[in-house]
């Protein structure tokens, strides 16, 4: 039989994915893939229901329905600290995937490099290898999860295009300060790169901690790639919206890309998701509320079990470590991987392993979110409770 490319040979299907298949299959509470199990906002249920007899069917503009470039832009200027062109600094995607992965391919060529902090959702080592491009990887640090900015700088050295930089971190919950940030964008303008940013999560950053947009900061805006979507802040995962945006010159490319890829996001739901780009700024402060305190009645819950853990800074997602559990005598020979199945068909509870989002040899961690009802969260926590009952 003809060889299947190379590139397909170097990395595995999602992880996080494959939990969820399995979780499916014996109906156990999913706590590894990040999606919300209550309903998107009532203004756009209410607009989709609309939509479905007036319209639009057909394609829209292939780089994004006009009106919905345009809230785009606007919702998005506050946080660039600029007015962006919906024409000329938009594209809308297929959901922050396709978003991520149209980014690499506008900026990369084959055989470039794109520095990758580990540890790192995993689309991003695949989207790079997709691309032609090789990862390098620089570590942050647990449990505050620092770097080191002359491994950076290092990374650079050899050459990097791009950095990619999530914030809100999936899936460690870091949330980095403007200093890092600044530290960041002048090796990238040192070094003539770009920043390619996931924000993704930039209306879940728990006080003391505050968002800053990377292409905000002086001199970066011609620098940054900015990716983003609608799944997580409107809890609509499943609509697939997303966009990139920056610079004129780079998004003349994304167009390009983006139309060989997908043609174009869903016309009738561009149109229904309008109603939340325009929600007032009182929605986005219940929603960092709900998820606030979602996060310390979790954290509370599994310290209660006494399961160790970080404390998120933002995002929906915990890094829970199992290594006194993997010393027990039930989980001899174990890593995470293995520990993360047994969960899912002995507790009903479903993780991801950590050692999927780490490229050095971490075994000890598991990632948990909690993107969901207090009544979800109560079941989850008593059910990740019986763990005790082995020791």
């Amino acid at each position: 039989m003809p060889t299947l490319s190379s590139r397909v040979q170097t990395f595995t299907d999602s992880v996080i994915r494959r939990m969820t298949r399995i979780s499916d299959e014996v109906g156990a509470i999913n706590l590894s893939q990040g999606f919300p199990d209550f309903p998107p906002p009532k203004a756009l249920t209410d607009r989709l229901k609309e939509v479905a007899d007036e319209g639009p069917h057909q394609y829209p503009v292939t780089f994004g329905a006009p009106n919905f470039r345009e809230a785009v832009a606007k919702k998005q200027a506050g946080r660039a600290k600029r007015e962006i062109d919906p024409e000329a600094e938009v594209v809308i995607t297929c959901g922050g995937t396709e978003a991520m992965m149209c980014a690499m391919m506008t900026i990369c060529d084959p055989g470039d490099k794109v520095i990758i902090f580990s540890p790192f959702y995993e689309n991003y080592e695949a989207d790079t290898i997709l691309s032609g491009a090789d990862p390098i990887f620089v570590p942050l640090t647990p449990p505050s999860y620092d770097f080191d900015p002359d491994r950076i700088e290092d990374a650079f050295k050899q050459g990097a295009k791009a950095i990619v930089v999530c914030n809100p971190n999936n899936p460690c919950g870091k949330v980095f300060t403007r200093d890092e940030l600044m530290t960041i964008g002048k090796l990238a303008l040192k070094y003539d790169a770009y920043v390619i940013t996931d924000e993704v999560y930039e209306h879940m950053v728990y006080a003391p901690n505050e968002h800053v947009c990377m292409a905000s900061l002086p001199g970066m805006w011609e620098h940054t790639i900015t990716c983003n979507s609608l799944s997580k802040t409107y809890s609509i995962t499943g609509w697939r919206l997303g966009w990139i945006i920056g610079p004129e010159d780079f998004i003349e490319g994304a167009k390009k890309v983006h139309d060989f890829l997908t043609i174009a996001a869903p016309a009738p739901l561009q149109e229904a998701a309008i109603a939340g780009l325009t929600m007032p700024d009182s929605y986005y402060a219940e929603l960092l509320d709900g998820y606030a305190k979602k996060r310390d009645y979790f954290l509370a819950g599994l310290d209660k079990i006494g399961m160790e853990h970080n404390d998120p800074q933002g995002s929906y997602f915990v890094m829970v470590d199992i290594s006194k559990y993997l010393a027990w005598k039930t989980f001899a020979g174990y890593d995470d991987y293995r520990f993360c199945e047994w969960m899912i068909r002995n507790l009903g509870v479903a993780a991801v392993p950590g050692s999927s989002f780490f490229r050095e040899p971490v075994h000890h961690l598991i990632r948990l979110h909690f993107a969901r009802s207090k009544e979800t969260i109560d079941e989850a926590i008593r059910r990740l409770s019986q763990i005790n009952d082995l020791a």
